[in-house]
């Protein structure tokens, strides 16, 4: 009986721990992202409709619609003819200033090769020899070559980024010889689950 008591426990909190844990994140995500502009757009909301309301009330979620609803305007700009010139212009000026031009050129183009629809920031998973030979890392080649540094590994190489565990924004970019990259049969994704994980979570085989 204790035994069966002691499985039901533990199924349960493999079952009720996940669920915890994502309501737990997704909630402090929204709170996070709605307190970014909340607390503005509800007194400029109470004063003007002269709400007799507390100036600590906040009413979840506007910050959030606000945050929305400024980003869809940003991007409609964006994409006219006028908004387009305006962006490059303002990409120039930005591009002359010193360290600044460093840091938002990089970001740009890191935030663009993120979310391009036109191809994968992360092209496929591969096995390079790290961190010493005998022992192997998985790794995501982001180049198929290794850019103006190639010449200096005299022979044809690629570009690869080697993420951290448990947290895959941090890791190298390394300059690999393709004779030392070994393909994987892993999708993208299950790399990166098996990354995240810890090795937790194996991920499947990808279909030929």
């Amino acid at each position: 009986m204790w035994r069966r008591i002691r499985l039901n426990f533990l199924a349960g909190i493999l079952v009720l721990l996940p669920l915890y844990l994502t309501g737990l994140i997704l909630v402090n995500l929204f709170l996070f992202i709605d307190g970014i502009l909340n607390r503005l757009v509800t007194r400029a909301v109470v004063a003007a409709l002269s709400l007799p309301i507390n100036d600590d009330k906040v009413f979840y979620g506007l910050g959030m619609l606000t945050l929305f609803v400024v980003i869809i305007a940003a991007g409609s700009a964006a994409r006219n003819f006028l908004g387009k010139r305006l962006l490059a212009a303002i990409n120039a000026q930005l591009d002359q200033i010193p360290v600044l031009k460093s840091i938002y050129k990089t970001l740009r183009q890191i935030v663009e090769a993120l979310l391009s629809t036109n191809r994968e920031a992360f092209q496929k998973a591969v096995l390079i020899e790290y961190p010493r030979k005998g022992l192997y890392s998985l790794a995501f080649q982001t180049q198929p070559s290794g850019g103006p540094l190639q010449e200096q590994v005299g022979e044809d190489s690629i570009t690869v980024f080697l993420p951290s565990t448990p947290n895959p924004t941090t890791g190298f970019v390394l300059i690999v010889p393709k004779s030392q990259v070994f393909e994987v049969n892993l999708s993208v994704e299950d790399a990166m689950k098996l990354i995240i994980s810890g090795g937790v979570i194996a991920g499947e085989k990808k279909e030929p």
